[in-house]
């Protein structure tokens, strides 16, 4: 599947699933030393195999490789916030700990700060082909400490997708490449004006949209004000959280306008937990949506035997960079997530598991993944490769952005802080609250979150 934005980890769930982690997931690492256990996220869906094959493919190339070395899998069939429980069960004991794991971007520095995983600079300083990796790709498995301990497997990014023939309906150019916020709001007033019936811009908001909300649609704003170098969120110098400034307020200011000049969703419709499905399985496909503030990842549902079949889907929609505020440099934005192959700190057979990473982080092997995956590779010799850009239409488009896309802060506390971004967007959204009063609580719930580590910027 490809890699989507994933919801917040409840607290409570890792209680309820306490008990029956360790038997789902199976052994751990202890046993022969010849024999390497990895542990990944298996689909939920049965007739999804695309993981299951294309590691059966590695096993086969790995054993033979190193004769007399064995793979074993440790699959965890269970939705993205139930595998981190489980995962992270798995992690505690040398017991049941694998070797190799299956880490998302969005949680791994949780992960790090527990100690479970183990920094893998002495092996990536042995290995050619870590130079290869395109390095915002890199500084996702990175610790607070500096060290990386994850290899990431491809990527995500984000960008806008617009209907041609709305836009032709509208009177608006067809290779449609805004500059500015305002390019995207006078575009979404004339689509307004001159195609009704049609909902002109989503962009996701509020807590029922989770994390989509916050990085397909707050970030996607946040990152493009200013000069697109320091982080907006996070302070790495002092290690702080910065409070909501000019920038954070504009964001808010941009989904205020949206929703108050009605160029957005319904906001029944924008609070519906389920709306994504709804614009990828009947608003884009039916034409009834103009722009779409969304991710790389949405022809996955439009292929043969997906319930959403949409082959036209090429031909009928358009893709735009997200611009900064103003225009300013870069002139664009992305946001990006991920997953990485990481080895547990209490893994049995390290070196033995960054061995299997070798295998399967070959160029040919990584490129194979990520067109079986419909993801963005994070190779640079990969990106380059004619035959990964044409191997579906958007991969160019999506694997450019690459190069000028921002990870989240994806330390312990940005689940809490990201759940107050979505509170702020609610707000806003609804009408019920002030840029300035949505920014103040934010401010409030901040530091509740971090325990008062935020500076003002």
């Amino acid at each position: 599947m490809p890699v989507r934005p994933t919801a917040i980890l409840p607290a409570l769930l890792a209680t309820a699933l306490a008990a029956t982690a360790l038997t789902a997931c199976g052994g751990g690492s202890g046993g022969s030393p010849d024999t390497v256990k990895v542990s990944f996220k298996q689909s939920t869906d049965n007739s999804v195999k695309v993981m299951d094959t294309y590691l059966a493919g590695i096993k086969k190339q790995f054993e033979k490789k190193y004769p007399g070395k064995k793979v074993e899998f440790v699959p965890v069939k269970a939705p993205d916030s139930e595998y981190y429980t489980k995962l992270q069960q798995m992690l505690r004991s040398p017991k049941t700990a694998p070797d190799l794991v299956y880490e998302d971007t969005f949680l791994i520095n949780s992960d790090i700060t527990s100690g479970y995983l183990k920094p893998l600079d002495p092996y990536l300083a042995e290995w050619p082909d870590w130079d290869r990796f395109i390095d915002t790709a890199k500084s996702a498995a990175r610790g607070e400490d500096g060290r990386t301990y994850g290899v990431p497997d491809g990527t995500d990014t984000r960008g806008l997708w617009f209907d041609k023939g709305v836009f032709e309906r509208a009177g608006l150019p067809a290779d449609w490449q805004p500059k500015t916020w305002e390019d995207v709001l006078d575009a979404a007033r004339t689509i307004k004006r001159k195609v009704p019936g049609v909902t002109p811009l989503n962009i996701y908001t509020g807590k029922p949209a989770g994390e989509a909300a916050t990085m397909q649609g707050f970030e996607m704003l946040l990152y493009g004000t200013g000069d697109g170098g320091a982080d907006p969120l996070y302070d790495a110098a002092s290690k702080k959280w910065i409070t909501a400034g000019q920038g954070f307020k504009d964001a808010l200011s941009f989904v205020e306008t949206v929703f108050a000049e009605k160029l957005g969703p319904d906001v029944s419709d924008a609070l519906d937990p389920n709306f994504g499905t709804r614009v990828r399985g009947e608003l884009l496909p039916q034409g009834r949506l103009g722009i779409d503030l969304d991710g790389s990842w949405l022809p996955q549902d439009w292929l043969p035997g997906s319930g959403h079949e949409w082959p036209e889907w090429s031909k009928r929609l358009g893709l735009a960079a997200m611009p900064t505020q103003h225009g300013q440099a870069p002139g664009k934005v992305s946001m990006s997530g991920g997953w990485t192959w990481a080895i547990p700190a209490k893994a049995g057979n390290p070196d033995l598991a960054f061995d299997f990473v070798k295998v399967m982080q070959t160029k040919t092997n990584a490129q194979r993944w990520y067109i079986a995956n419909s993801g963005i590779a994070v190779r640079e010799d990969v990106a380059g490769d004619p035959s990964y850009v044409s191997a579906q239409p958007g991969i160019k488009f999506f694997t450019d952005l690459v190069a000028s896309t921002h990870y989240r802060p994806a330390y312990p506390a940005y689940p809490k802080v990201s759940t107050a971004i979505q509170e702020a967007m609610e707000g806003v959204t609804t009408g019920d609250t002030s840029v300035d009063a949505a920014a103040k609580a934010y401010d409030d719930a901040l530091k509740a979150a971090t325990d008062n580590q935020v500076v003002t910027k």
